[in-house]
């Protein structure tokens, strides 16, 4: 497995360095940035070879991993079009791009990935949703979700509209969880903790609800209804959340989060 990057930022770093620890070659992986501290960092942390720009370099390579901003990428994709094989698999963590806009861009090349991964890939504890293009085969999906699993979980979908959903669910998601862990924070301090404290609580709290969540077989609102006893603590703070409308109004966002990755797909593919 022969792995490039355009894009050598934080995304890219955290892919490279899980793909190493799953036992991939420093030397089957390259990485490709205009900025040369980028590519300095690159070098020293992983030991993969570098370089500023799409070229023939890129030949030997079974998948190009485009880890730009969606802002960019038709420009980095029209420069990558000429250096792309027919066998080669391009996989992009671009936000809002479609297939078929990128496709344009890369000359008509059809053997695409969509993937929406998300920031606790950083620490090996990321989840990404991927769809590809009718193109794509077996082979080239496993190679996908090894690139992508090696940071995280993989969901794949057929249906590539869902990718705004993921998007609006686990790619903007860890923002959601680390407001409410500072709601949760400033009530501790409004009831006396100090930073620390406070910052203590709510963290493990989380971590540690998200872990018997995962690791249960039963649904959330079971395990939220045994934490709440009828006229107690968690009861009252559920009640006030009801009250002022909580769930809907994440419910809500998340839907605007949606519309917002559909608009984005509708402005960058006017490019």
């Amino acid at each position: 497995m022969k792995i490039a990057f355009i894009g050598g930022g934080n995304m890219a770093a955290a892919i490279i360095g899980g793909l190493i620890k799953h036992g991939v070659a420093p030397t089957d992986l390259y990485a490709i940035d205009p900025n040369e501290d980028a590519r300095k960092r690159n070098e020293q942390q992983f030991g993969v070879r570098t370089g500023a720009g799409a070229d023939a370099a890129l030949a030997p390579f079974d998948a190009i991993v485009l880890a730009v901003k969606p802002q960019i990428l038709k420009t980095v994709a029209e420069g990558l079009a000429p250096h792309l094989g027919d066998r080669q698999v391009v996989i992009s963590i671009a936000a809002g791009i479609r297939s078929n806009n990128l496709s344009r861009w890369l000359n008509g090349h059809q053997r695409i990935v969509r993937v929406m991964p998300n920031t606790p890939a950083l620490i090996g504890m990321g989840v990404a949703g991927l769809t590809a293009t009718g193109s794509v085969d077996a082979a080239d999906r496993a190679l996908a979700a090894q690139v992508l699993g090696a940071v995280g979980e993989t969901v794949w979908f057929d249906d590539e509209a869902k990718i705004d959903a993921v998007t609006a669910i686990s790619g903007s998601g860890p923002a959601y969880v680390f407001y409410f862990i500072e709601a949760l924070q400033e009530a501790a301090r409004q009831l006396g903790m100090d930073e620390a404290q406070g910052r203590a609580l709510a963290v493990a709290t989380f971590t540690g609800a998200a872990q018997l969540a995962a690791q249960s077989d039963e649904p959330p609102g079971v395990l939220r209804e045994r934490v709440t006893s009828k006229g107690g603590t968690t009861a009252a703070a559920l009640a006030s959340f009801d009250a002022s409308g909580i769930k809907d109004a994440i419910v809500r966002g998340v839907l605007a989060a949606d519309a917002r990755a559909k608009e984005m797909g509708d402005e960058f593919g006017k490019l």
